[in-house]
C-alpha cells in the first residue's frame, strides 16, 4: 500500500495543490490509499514535571498498517516554543500524512480534534509567559505536586452533543482550511520533532500482531 516516490507521485502532488491548503505542505511524509481509523478515546496522564508541553497521540503507519502512538508530555526544544500536531490529509486519492513542528506558534493540524487543549485550530492548554509555561487545568491534567505554574480557563471548552472523532482532514473526515494566523504560521521557522518524540514513536511500532491501542497503550487522549 505504501508508495514510492515516482513520476507518478509528482504528478499527484501537482493536482493536491490545487486541492489542499498550502499551509499543509509542511513536512509531507507518506502517502497510502487507507482511511486512518477514529481517534481512540482514553486519559490523559498528568504532566510530570514544569516545562513540559502535550503533544497528542496519533495513528502513523507501518508493515501492517496503521498503529497508535500515544499522546506523550514532551520538553521543547526551547522556551517560547509550542507543537503543531501532525495529521493526514486526504486529496488526490490518497492520504498524505503531515509531520508535526514545533514553532513559536501553533499552526494548520488539518482542524483534527485531539482533544486536551488541541481542538481543532491553535492551543488552548497553556501559554508561554516569558520563559515560564503556565497550564489551562480546565483542559490538561498536570501532577500539582510538581507543577504549580497554573491556571483555570473554561471559556476555551465547548461542548457539544456531537464529537467528530474523525482522524484526517479532506472528504469524508474534517473540512477544515487555516486560518490567517495558521498560514502566517507555516512561514515561520520551525523545528522538527525533538529525539525523545522520535524514540516514543519508535518505541510503539509494532512488531507483529495487532495494531490496534491496548489498555497499556492509551496514555494521552480524551476528547475533552
Amino acid at each position: 500500500m505504501k508508495r514510492r516516490i515516482g513520476i507518478s507521485t509528482l504528478l499527484l502532488a501537482l493536482t493536491m495543490l490545487l486541492t489542499i491548503p498550502a499551509p499543509s505542505f509542511a513536512g509531507i511524509g507518506i502517502s497510502i490509499t487507507v482511511a486512518p481509523p477514529v481517534l481512540p478515546v482514553y486519559v490523559q496522564p498528568p504532566c510530570p514535571m514544569d516545562g513540559y508541553i502535550w503533544t497528542p497521540g496519533y495513528w502513523a503507519w507501518g508493515d501492517a498498517g496503521y498503529y497508535w502512538v500515544p499522546g506523550v508530555w514532551v520538553a521543547p526544544p526551547a522556551p517560547g516554543l509550542l507543537w503543531t500536531p501532525g495529521y493526514w490529509g486526504f486529496a488526490g486519492g490518497i492520504y498524505a500524512w503531515h509531520a508535526g513542528y514545533w514553532g513559536p506558534h501553533v499552526g494548520f493540524y488539518g482542524g483534527v480534534n485531539y482533544g486536551f487543549g488541541y481542538f481543532g485550530h491553535g492551543f488552548v492548554g497553556g501559554v508561554w509567559v516569558g520563559n515560564v509555561f503556565r497550564y489551562n487545568t480546565a483542559v490538561v491534567n498536570v501532577n500539582r505536586t510538581v507543577v504549580r505554574n497554573v491556571y483555570v480557563d473554561r471559556t476555551v471548552v465547548h461542548n457539544t452533543t456531537v464529537v467528530n472523532r474523525a482522524s484526517f482532514n479532506g472528504g469524508g473526515g474534517i473540512n477544515a482550511r487555516p486560518t490567517p494566523e495558521e498560514s502566517r504560521a507555516t512561514s515561520e521557522r520551525h523545528v522538527a520533532a525533538t529525539t525523545p518524540q522520535v524514540n516514543h514513536a519508535q518505541m510503539n511500532r509494532p512488531s507483529g500482531g495487532s495494531n490496534r491501542p491496548t489498555p497499556s497503550s492509551r496514555g494521552g487522549h480524551d476528547r475533552r
